[in-house]
């Protein structure tokens, strides 16, 4: 029976007016798929009829749980009790009537033949031989034997609970370190990732060795499993092949396919589910590391005590007389490292309700104090999540629980990302003069994402709202406005304008107004970029940013602003090469730097070399003197692999002496490149040329926005070339699948850009480059 056939008999199963999925669709699937293997096995005995001993045929993994996926595999193992010296003749040839039928009709087939005792000798040492059989359920062939391989061993399973409780704790960390978090990847591994299907699966043996999962517990498991089940049968409907990651470019049809709104939907649902899975791991596994010898209960706070290295309510505690007890937990669970004992976490669940006021009198220390708790706060955080209790304590909270933001520059959930940024911003809370607006800012600076609307604009809406319930006083909630309205301002202006130009610099200072501002947008900065993820913060744009801030902080220090525009470039080794007026090149590490005589396209041609060697370029600054010479500089991404600097330096001369095929080289790369897969869910809109008259007080600044592709900055460079202009500064910042590249440009006399009719030009000119 092809795969095709079982489809079509679910789809009479189902009826004309309804499609099944999830774990009906795994049932409906096991069972047309039972009737079929049953009929193989019935055929291969009575072809190959048994003069000794008995045989039967069992169902294990997937199959024998009654969960098959569309392209899932079968695993069957045919268990036997014929001697040895008979197998030959009687067993493998009833084998291979099961399995070739079965590979003929195109089924992944995992099987295995062993006599009972083998199978249970196998299995003491081998934790997938041991859970093979106690998820196992007879197929065909003697009930009896089946009834006895699978009673024995589930009797071994229980008499070796202990050691493979090690060897499953050991498996479970082994898959959170290769395969990620199925809540935060932006392709999650919905089988093998951490809070997967196999760590649900993981617990369930865990709870048959002897490990005490609450029933609450198991119906937390049993629910989100199902979510993931769902999930991973219309991932398999929608790439009609095996396959457990759910792929970016998959998870719109792979929506549709599970009955899902949309892929947002999806991937909530998805991350939802996957957290609470990998909470319940940490939870119900670390209980196996619990000292078995109990430490002396010990006095946290009046009401709160840590018992068995848990944080728990004594019993005459009262939450609703003393609502900040579940913040006052809080804090002593961050404080011990420790877990909210499961009791009180329970506890507070019933008894804590809703604050839609006025916070109660130190309940903002209590937040407070836990967010300066740095990374060992996230775990208690999560502990109360799970139970809503933080959206109960701030209701605006509850739009970005396990909201996923869908592209690479993200690592996680808005809300994990938002404790990730409070943690990392008490890292560096010594730097600032009000720790609490930092943590606090770093903790709600995304919270509008929730929300309809732009982020930034609804956030300072809503922690216009929330500042006077938490008891700040107006001057401070209009600096937590104001961390939330500037909190991209630093790294944008960092990355996409010229740190040299006076007008930078004063736009920068008016907006921040004051240095205990502008050190608390620092800070936040750091700690918000390296809760982005890898892409978002390194060493170079940390470099930039404090550039920016020092420039900044002498202005707002009485400074003159013409006097913090001091240059970086050329410096002292660059400007002695101008001064010899001969063509010279400089590579060393992320550093490309180009002396040659001034004139028209020089910039593009160093662009295009750079690209024909598959280095991006993310910023560059140009330079010229009255002598005629120009001195150009490069920072670039390199691929993986080491950079041939030799063969770049060898075409950048050739280039310059145009005697190099640039454009057709170009041409060749860009027909055998090989797209890069996407890396957002939302698509960059139509190319943009924006001007930025207030940017500088020097310079035209032109803003281009555009889909990456290969070679997209040689292009634009060149068509600003074409209408003679010379690029004095530009940024390159590429995310996810678009391009922000901003140039500062003068005319060819030298002048800034003035006309309409040239602006016009210019625009029409770089639009039509990139499309």
């Amino acid at each position: 029976m092809t795969s095709a056939k079982r489809q079509h008999q679910l789809d009479e199963a189902a009826g004309p007016d309804r499609a099944i999925g999830g774990r009906e669709y795994c049932a409906a699937l096991a069972q047309i798929t039972d009737d079929w293997v049953v009929d193989v096995f019935d055929a291969a005995v009575a072809a190959n009829p048994l003069e000794t001993g008995r045989v039967a045929l069992l169902a294990a993994g997937g199959f024998g749980r009654g969960e098959l996926a569309p392209q899932s595999d079968l695993d069957l193992l045919l268990v036997h009790d014929v001697k040895a010296k008979k197998v030959a003749k009687f067993i493998e040839p009833i084998a291979s009537a099961i399995w070739y039928p079965l590979w003929d009709a195109g089924a992944k087939v995992g099987h295995a033949v062993r006599r009972v005792d083998e199978q249970l000798d196998l299995a003491r040492t081998d934790l997938d031989s041991a859970t093979a059989l106690i998820t196992a359920r007879p197929l065909a062939g003697d009930d009896e034997l089946a009834r006895e391989a699978i009673e024995s061993g589930r009797a071994q399973w229980e008499k070796r609970s202990q050691r493979y409780l090690e060897t499953l704790q050991a498996r479970v960390e082994a898959r959170r370190q290769d395969a990620g978090a199925v809540a935060y990847r932006l392709e999650p591994d919905l089988k093998d990732g951490h809070g997967g299907l196999r760590d649900v699966q993981s617990l369930w043996w865990a709870h048959s060795a002897g490990l005490r999962i609450q029933p609450e517990d198991l119906v937390d498991l049993d629910r989100c499993y199902g979510v993931l089940v769902r999930a991973r049968v219309a991932l398999h409907q929608t790439i009609r092949r095996s396959g457990e990651v759910l792929r970016l470019e998959d998870q719109d049809a792979v929506a549709v396919a599970g009955e899902w709104a949309d892929a947002d939907v999806l991937m909530a649902d998805v991350a939802a589910a996957g957290r609470t899975i990998g909470w319940l791991c940490e939870e119900n596994w670390g209980r196996l590391s619990t000292p078995s010898r109990p430490e002396p209960e010990q006095l946290v706070a009046p009401g709160i005590v840590m018992r068995a290295g848990e944080i728990e309510l004594t019993a005459d505690a009262d939450p609703q007389a003393d609502p900040t007890l579940v913040l006052q937990a809080a804090v002593g669970a961050a404080r011990h490292d420790c877990r909210i004992g499961r009791a009180t976490l329970e506890r507070l669940n019933d008894e804590v309700e809703l604050w839609p006021g006025v916070w109660p009198l130190g309940a903002t220390d209590h937040l407070v104090a836990l967010l300066l708790e740095g990374h060992r706060s996230i775990s208690v955080l999560e502990a109360l999540d799970q139970r809503e209790l933080i959206s109960r304590l701030l209701p605006e909270w509850e739009p970005v629980r396990s909201k996923p933001q869908r592209n690479a520059y993200h690592r996680f959930t808005v809300d994990r990302h938002l404790w990730e940024a409070a943690a990392n911003a008490a890292e560096v809370a010594d730097r600032v003069s009000r720790p609490d607006l930092l943590v606090l800012g770093a903790f709600l600076h995304d919270l509008g994402k929730g929300y309809p609307g732009d982020h930034t604009e609804v956030g300072m809406d809503l922690v216009r709202t929330i500042g006077p319930r938490l008891g700040f006083g107006a001057a401070d909630v209009e600096v937590l406005v104001m961390m939330v309205e500037h909190h991209l301002l630093l790294p944008d202006v960092a990355m996409r304008r010229d740190l040299t130009d006076e007008a930078t610099i004063a736009q920068v200072a008016e907006a921040v107004g004051s240095v205990e501002v502008l050190d608390l947008l620092h800070a936040l900065t750091e700690a918000d970029s390296m809760a982005t993820g890898p892409a978002a913060w390194g060493t170079w744009k940390e470099g930039l940013v404090n550039d920016l801030v020092e420039r900044v902080r002498f202005v707002l220090g009485g400074g003159d602003v013409g006097e913090a525009t001091w240059r970086l470039f050329p410096d002292a080794d660059t400007l002695e090469l101008m001064a010899r007026g001969a063509i010279n090149i400089v590579t060393q590490e992320d550093l490309v730097t180009v002396v040659c005589p001034d004139s028209s396209g020089t910039f593009g041609q160093i662009a295009g070399v750079l690209t024909l060697h598959g280095l991006d370029v993310v910023s560059a600054q140009a330079h010229s003197d009255e002598g005629g010479m120009a001195a150009s500089q490069f920072r670039i991404q390199g691929p993986d692999s080491s950079i041939d600097w030799v063969a770049i330096e060898g075409d950048l001369s050739l280039a310059l002496a145009n005697e190099f095929a640039l454009e057709a080289r170009l041409a060749e790369r860009a027909r055998t490149y090989r797209r890069r897969r996407p890396t957002q869910a939302e698509q960059p809109g139509p190319p943009t040329v924006e001007y930025d008259d207030d940017a500088s007080s020097n310079s035209t600044v032109l803003v281009v926005r555009a889909n990456s592709k290969i070679g997209i900055l040689h292009r634009i460079t060149k068509a600003l070339a074409e209408l003679g202009l010379d690029i004095r500064h530009a940024t390159v910042q590429t995310t996810g699948m678009e391009v922000v590249d901003t140039f500062y440009v003068r005319s060819s006399n030298g002048g800034l850009v003035t006309k309409d009719f040239h602006r016009q030009e210019i625009r029409r000119a770089v639009l039509h480059a990139v499309s």
